[in-house]
């Protein structure tokens, strides 16, 4: 995914604000790109246009070369606030996506099979989102956004609202899923430790209007891929990355 040039100003009747200022950013296939920034940045403004949720004043985003156009399959969201319907069980929103795209009944238990398994939600098959916890319901959010096979995975902020404990189960969890199916991610946080615990590259934004500050990449045989977050942070490589970010984030904080 390429997103060009892309600039976004708000109209409202007190006046305009702009809120993203030529924006250029790549996703390479099989990358998780994180975006960090101060809040206010426009962070979550480029997520919704990258994900054709929101058009931009000007400029553009293209997938494998082409107009990328309205939200569809391709890309996948996953928010901060899950999302679920409540009224159908953990399995019939997971086939949300396959049922909407007219997948074969049978295909689409299989999927719904396979992501049960993979996401440790087997057990909860038939319950409904009001009788799971807040990490097991982003679970399923994730498994939903997963189910059609996107060519791109997009969360905005997905662990924001969850306690630290089960963040950082999550975290964990979607670094497994990264080593193992090579999804393309573009994920919004506000955590550098997240952030650079997660991702091959972190994209720093400036204060608002965003606009990108600086890439860095992340090498993917660092010495604390696999391990546990507590463990990576320990690393002398990993605190290096996460000073470095912050210090760019600190600038633009203060900054008047």
């Amino acid at each position: 995914m390429e997103i060009r040039g892309v600039s976004k100003t708000f109209h409202a009747r007190g006046g305009q604000t702009a809120a993203l200022e030529r924006c250029d950013l790549a996703v390479a296939k099989g990358e998780f790109v994180s975006v960090v920034g101060p809040s206010g940045c426009g962070k979550s403004t480029l997520m919704m246009i990258a994900a054709g949720l929101e058009a931009p004043t000007s400029g553009d985003v293209l997938v494998d070369g082409r107009p990328a156009g309205p939200a569809g399959p391709k890309r996948t969201v996953v928010f901060q606030r899950f999302a679920l319907f409540p009224s159908e069980t953990v399995a019939q929103n997971i086939g949300f996506g396959l049922r909407v795209a007219g997948t074969p009944r049978a295909e689409c238990e299989q999927r719904i099979g396979e992501l049960l398994r993979l996401m440790g939600l087997e057990r909860f098959r038939d319950a409904f989102p009001h009788e799971l916890s807040g990490g097991m319901q982003q679970r399923v959010a994730i498994a939903r956004a997963m189910a059609v096979r996107p060519e791109i995975l997009l969360m905005d902020e997905p662990f924001g609202a969850l306690d630290a404990q089960t963040r950082t189960v999550l975290q964990e969890e979607v670094s497994r899923l990264q080593r193992e199916l090579h999804y393309t991610v573009l994920f919004i946080t506000h955590s550098v430790e997240e952030a650079v615990y997660l991702s091959d590259r972190v994209v720093v934004m400036s204060r608002g209007p965003g606009r990108i500050l600086r890439e860095i990449a992340i090498p993917r045989d660092a010495a604390w891929r696999g391990l546990d977050i507590e463990q990576a942070g320990e690393h002398a490589g990993f605190m290096q990355v996460k000073r470095e970010i912050w210090e760019l984030l600190r600038g633009e904080i203060v900054r008047h």
